[in-house]
Formats: C-alpha cells, structure tokens, sequence
C-alpha cells in the first residue's frame, strides 16, 4: 500500500461519519461524488471509475457507502490478493464496520480503528483472525514476516489442527491463541538473524537493530550503502531487522546516509552532538579526531547506541571504508523510529492556485497532505480548510511574509513536516523566492540542511488568460507595481521597456488602498506605444466567489477599477478581440502561424 488513505462517499448523509472518520485516520483524504458531496477535499463524477482508480494506485479506500457498491466497482480489478491495497466498507452512519479486501494488508486494522472510533465491533471474517486471534501474514508495526511466499501453505497446518513451536520472544504471539507445542515441527523462529525460512518454518525479524553511519562530506552512496551491507553480512544478520539509519544531525542532508536508509526502506534519524556525547562511555572505538570535527567522540557507534536505548548494547563495533563508517547496537525491544532522533526536515513550498479547488494540481494536493505543519496567510489556508483539517495551523497576517518564511523554516528545521502555501504559483511573486533570500543570508547551518520541494500551481497571469481566451500567445512578461519592495525609477523603466518591446504585459499587484496612482502612470507608459485600441482583460478574486473577468481597452480602462485583487493583462500591439453575441469577446495575442503557413505556400 502507498499509505494514501481515500475516504470515499457517496451522498450528504456520510459526510459527517466520513469527518469522523478522517480524524482518526492520520493521512486520509475525503472523496466525494460531485453535486452531491460538495464539502469533500477531492470530487469525482464517475464512482467506480474514481474507485477503479484508485485500487490501481494502491490506495486504501474506506467506503461510506453498501458493501455491494465497492464490490461491484472493483470486482474486475481483483487479481493478486497479496498484492491489492486495503478495501473497507463503512455503514453511512457508523453502525457497521467490514474489512473486503486486503485484510492482512491493513484492511484489518483500519477496521479495528474505526470499530474503536464509532464503538462498534469490526466484522472481521479472516480465518486466522477467526481462530487464532492473530494474522501470521500481517505481523505488527515493528516487526517483518521474512517469507510471507510460506504463509499459506503453513497455515493451512495450523487451521488443519496442527501445533507449534515458537522460538524466540515475541508478545504480539505470545497473547495469541495460537495451539503451543515445544515438540512440534511446525516453527515459528523469532530473529534479528539471518535465518532461512520454508512452508513448516515462518521467521520473524524484529527491528531492533539501528545501524549508525559516520562519513565524510560528499562521500559516494555506493561507498556508504557497500560498507552497510557488508557490516550487516559478515554479522550474519537480517537487514529487515534494521529499524533505522542514524547519524549525527550534521548529516541530515548527506545524499550518502539518506540513501543509504532508502535502499533498507527504512527512516534516516538524526541527533545532535551534545547527545551522541553523552555515550561517549560506551563506545568501543572513541576519537579524539572525531571529537575535534563534530563535537563527539564517535558518530556511528554513538548514534547506533542512542537510538537502541539505556538497554541496548553495541553489536557491531565501527567498521570503517576509505570514507565512511558503520556501526550496529541491539535494542531489547523493536524500535520505533519515528521516536528517535530527528529526521530531515521537510519544507514544501505549495502552490494552491487562484483557488478554485479544481486548480490545485495533484502534487500540491499530496503536499498539503503529506505536511503535519501548515504556514501561510490565514486566506489563503482558508482556501484549503478541508484538506488542512487537523493540522498545526500556523496563521500570519498579510504583510508578514517574513516572518511566515522563518516561521516555516523554523519548523521544519525541527524536523518536521511543513507546508508552506501560496496562492497561485509559489515562485511567481510569491514565497519561494523569499525562502532562499532568507538561507543565503541566514546564518543557519540547520535551514540548509532541509529537504525543499516546490510544487507549482497556476499563476494568476495564467487563470486570467484562460478565461479570457489566450492572450499570451505570444512573447509576453509580468511586472508588479508595488513599490514596498522595490523602487518605483525601477519599476518604472521595466514598464517602458516591456511596452517599448512590445510584450504583452502582465500587471500584478496593481492597486491598493495606500497605491492608487501607479496604474495610472503606467498606463500612461503603455499609451505612448500601443493604440487606445489594444484589448486589456481585468480578472479579479479568480477561482473564489464573486470572480470577474471584464475585456476593455487601453484607452477605456479606468484605474479607479482596479483593486489589489485584480491581475491586468494589457496586449500587445498583435493582441485581438473577437466579438461575441453574448457579451464579452475572446482575447487572443496570434503566434504567426497564419504567416508560416503562407510562407510555406511560397516555398
């Protein structure tokens, strides 16, 4: 499963069993049928196709909606079993609760969460559930059946009266009603060992063991990941038995250390030095060297310590490549990665469009999603309420978009995950920009060290064209008339330069209350080269209620019109309207293609 979680719904009645839901489902988005579920953070008119869809994009879905309805959508998309993602029926109003497909896969446990959540008991029917109180092919958070291929047929022995015997500890199984023998044949092996399964022997390997990491600056991800794997080997150990990669915070960005937890699909967690420190007694090989670099004597031995705990013990002392080091310690008990350390800080500048809910890309979508931390302008995260819901909201005035920059950078400099927004395109006029200004000139080591992701969204140059029809057909530029952050002789000169080049010109920023003679003058430019005739589109509040979309021209246009939430589009002296029975004609700057086709008459 790919950990997208679609709470899907069919009619007004669910909307607020789905709510219910969704708070108690970290991750899950609200789908609703168009027309009739307007509140959902994601609409779709055609429901088993939406359903088909996202089957095949390996997302869980939870159906507020009959059981037949699911089944009878996906009933032609079933075909691996183990590899489908999590189906679950959930009754509108929250009486009944049924995993269908995928239940050792999560459709299980996502059916206990909302059994819990709407006090009532899950209709689970698999037959190990059944019998056993366990399911041997979905084992819990922390712990990896290393031959699920065995599963089957090891079951079919134990549903067939057979007995077994467990070697190692494991409380998960210990509580389960499984039928013990010591002098059974039929074994379940519990190990952070590499140990070979078959159809009579099913191995567990629990992640207890943390793999710390020390490298040089720049050092090779081949290098990095053939140390790690060679450490683990030669100790004849599991990789699957790997709860994380550690090291020290200085590498939170080291290309080498994040991928080497990628290739084990596990977290990369980080710490600083002042606790790698603190296990300087324990460590098997301390370093003056280190010690003088980073401020600890050991990086992959400490960091592998901290994170097994008081309890653990170093299993591996550091091993060394020509750039790197490795080292592993054993917890008592499966570590939980997401509670040590610090991972690598996430920022994703998002890009929500105009605002129009159908403008917001998919990527965006995913990020706001993904985000545990909103930041932005309290507007625009009022555009995106349903998908930010039970999130940490971190609200700033217009006007602050300093302070919104740090404020997000902060944040995800403490590793977590943070959601920047903008409207419109976040690189056009808007914060991306601003969260590189304020790295360059920082003095903040930890802002450089994060992971940054943009995701682009449409402007508002290219909301207004499409509406008026393709005023940008040709070479166009954008210019903003505030002069807040920029001089005035500036903006000026780049105004009579687009107009003497002949762009079509994009106004943003246009007027405010405190601005209000700024159009006026450059319009006064634009008249100086283009003729009263030239078509001009003024687009206000696009996407949102009370959108406007007025086509005048250069020597109509009233500046008095115009308020900061309108974007100007002034043609070129090529820009053509098309007149309309209707009302207001279509806006169109031609590419030349009429003149390259005579052209090629002639030739």
């Amino acid at each position: 499963m790919n950990g997208a979680i679609a709470i899907v719904v069919l009619g007004p009645g669910g909307i607020k069993t789905a709510r219910r839901a969704a708070s108690e489902i970290p991750g899950a988005t609200v789908h609703g049928l168009r027309g009739r579920v307007p509140e959902a953070e994601t609409t779709f008119d055609d429901v088993s196709g939406h359903l088909r869809e996202l089957f095949a994009a390996d997302t869980a879905i939870v159906g507020v909606c009959a059981a037949g309805i699911l089944i009878r959508s996906l009933a032609l998309a079933l075909a691996d079993k183990a590899a489908e993602p999590p189906v679950v029926a959930l009754a509108e109003d929250g009486s009944a609760v049924v995993p269908l497909l995928g239940g050792h896969r999560g459709a299980n446990e996502l059916a206990r969460t909302l059994a819990q959540c709407f006090t009532i008991d899950p209709a689970i029917t698999t037959a190990g559930d059944v019998r056993f109180g366990v399911a041997l092919d979905d084992p819990p958070l922390g712990w990896t059946l290393a031959n699920p291929g065995n599963v089957k047929a090891f079951m079919a022995e134990l549903l067939a009266g057979a007995c077994v015997h467990i070697e190692g500890e494991a409380p998960w199984l210990a509580t389960a009603a499984l039928p013990l023998d010591d002098a059974s044949s039929l074994t379940i092996a519990v190990t952070d060992q590499r140990v070979a399964g078959s159809n009579r022997k099913l191995v567990y390997h629990p992640a207890t063991l943390a793999l710390g990491i020390g490298c040089e600056r720049g050092a090779e991800s081949e290098e990095v990941m053939s140390l790690m794997r060679s450490t683990v080997d030669d100790a004849d150990l599991a990789e699957a038995a790997v709860a994380a990669v550690v090291s020290i915070d200085l590498k939170a960005d080291e290309e080498a250390v994040l991928a080497a937890a990628a290739s084990l699909g596990v977290p990369a967690r980080f710490f600083d030095a002042a606790t790698l420190e603190t296990e300087t007694p324990r460590l098997a090989n301390p370093s003056e060297t280190v010690f003088r670099a980073v401020g600890c004597h050991g990086v992959a031995e400490g960091a592998a310590l901290v994170a097994a705990g008081r309890d653990g013990k170093l299993l591996v002392a550091k091993t060394k490549s020509v750039r790197a080091t490795c080292a592993i310690a054993r917890a008592v008990r499966p570590i939980d990665a997401m509670a040590i350390g610090k991972p690598r800080g996430w920022l994703g500048i998002v890009g929500t469009g105009p605002g129009a809910a159908e403008w917001l890309t998919p990527e965006a979508a995913a990020m706001l999603a993904r985000a545990t931390d909103i930041v932005g302008y309290g507007l625009y995260l009022d555009l995106v309420a349903g998908r930010i819901a039970g999130k940490s909201r971190h609200e700033f005035p217009l006007g602050e978009e300093e302070a919104r920059v740090r404020a997000a950078l902060d944040l995800a400099a403490e590793g977590r995950e943070v959601a920047l927004v903008a409207s419109g395109d976040p690189g056009i006029y808007a914060m991306a920009s601003l969260v590189f200004e304020l790295i360059e000139r920082g003095a903040r080591p930890d802002w450089r060290r994060l992971e940054i992701v943009i995701a682009p969204g449409i402007s508002a140059l290219q909301a207004a064209a499409a509406r008026a029809g393709a005023p940008l057909g040709h070479d166009f530029c954008a210019v903003s008339l505030s002069d807040l952050m920029t001089p005035w002789p500036v903006i000026e000169r780049r105004v009579r330069a687009s107009a003497e080049a002949d762009f079509v010109l994009a106004i943003y920023n246009p007027a405010s209350q405190r601005r209000d003679w700024q159009l006026t003058r450059a319009c006064e430019i634009l008249r100086q080269h283009r003729p009263p005739a030239t078509p001009v589109v003024l687009a206000r509040n696009l996407g949102r209620d009370g959108e406007q979309v007025h086509v005048t021209t250069l020597g109509d246009l009233d500046p008095g019109a115009v308020d900061m939430l309108t974007v100007v589009l002034v043609g070129s002296s090529e820009t053509r309207m098309i007149e309309r029975v209707s009302g207001s004609g279509w806006v169109y700057t031609p590419r030349g293609y009429g003149d390259a086709a005579k052209a090629g008459e002639a030739w």
